[in-house]
């Protein structure tokens, strides 16, 4: 947790290899879904299905999916009061989702946080995946901060979706992408969300 929170102050992101050994990520595999749904981009009323940037299919997690989840749900509980406690960031509540890529899904490049809005400030990925491969594709690539997405070119990691690997970053700053999957692919991507903050009122990356 100490290395989280230095990397998050100095440098925005955070890798955090085998955050959740094999028996945990397979209690996660058990809860997963079987009904899934086309996953959207935009928001509020611009909410739309826009396949040739986003292809992937989300279900949204709840603590009455299994044992798993609500473990799963506990440890990011843990890490919000943490980096509320070392970094002021007033996170105030976590969403997430189980996210599925299919033999040729992607998604291109992007912001998590919208332009203006600062309601989702920390991102989270965590993947489920054994015994990934660099032929698998389906890489996550993050992009070095930038404030727009046409300037965001540079590539700051090239991160392989391995089993246990969680990802986090600072959602306004950087873009990032998923390469295209050639095999299924499968992760947890969540949010902490702030409460009532105007943009670049808090700013702890430097």
């Amino acid at each position: 947790m100490d290395a989280l929170i230095d990397a998050l102050f100095t440098q925005g992101y955070y890798v955090w290899d085998d955050f959740l050994a094999p028996d945990q990520v397979d209690s996660l595999n058990l809860d997963m879904p079987e009904a899934w749904q086309a996953a959207r981009i935009g928001r509020h009323d611009d909410l739309t299905t826009k396949t040739s940037v986003r292809s992937d299919n989300i279900q949204w997690l709840s603590a009455e999916m299994g044992k798993g989840v609500q473990a799963y749900l506990t440890l990011m509980e843990t890490i919000r009061l943490a980096v509320n406690r070392h970094l002021y960031l007033g996170l105030f509540e976590y969403e997430a989702h189980f996210a599925k890529y299919a033999i040729g899904d992607c998604y291109q490049k992007h912001f998590d946080s919208f332009h203006g809005a600062t309601n989702r400030r920390l991102t989270t990925v965590l993947y489920l995946n054994q015994d990934w491969q660099l032929t698998d594709g389906g890489e996550l690539v993050i992009y070095q901060s930038a404030p727009s997405l046409e300037q965001s070119t540079d590539t700051l990691e090239t991160l392989l979706p391995k089993s246990g690997r969680l990802v986090v970053f600072l959602s306004e700053k950087f873009a990032h992408q998923v390469n295209v999957a050639k095999r299924e692919r499968y992760s947890i991507a969540g949010w902490f969300r702030v409460n009532g903050v105007t943009e670049n009122q808090l700013d702890i990356s430097r």
